[in-house]
């Protein structure tokens, strides 16, 4: 299955609205830490390593694209 990058979120307002709850208050470090741990919770839902790597890629060289 190939990454999805066109828009995919029943509710993308809400996810951000979540996200940006979640950072509320936190200074820049723990921001940085709970980005870290979301991250890997994502990719342990992902599970397939191609995938994953489709996407560090994606986000790596076209950060405005998605």
């Amino acid at each position: 299955m190939p990454l999805i990058t066109t828009p995919n979120l029943s509710a993308p307002d809400d996810f951000y609205e979540a996200l940006i709850e979640a950072h509320k208050d936190l200074p820049s470090e723990e921001s940085h830490a709970l980005n870290a741990r979301l991250i890997l919770l994502l990719a342990n839902h992902i599970g397939a390593i191609d995938i994953l790597r489709e996407a560090l890629d994606a986000a790596r060289h076209n950060p405005t694209d998605r």
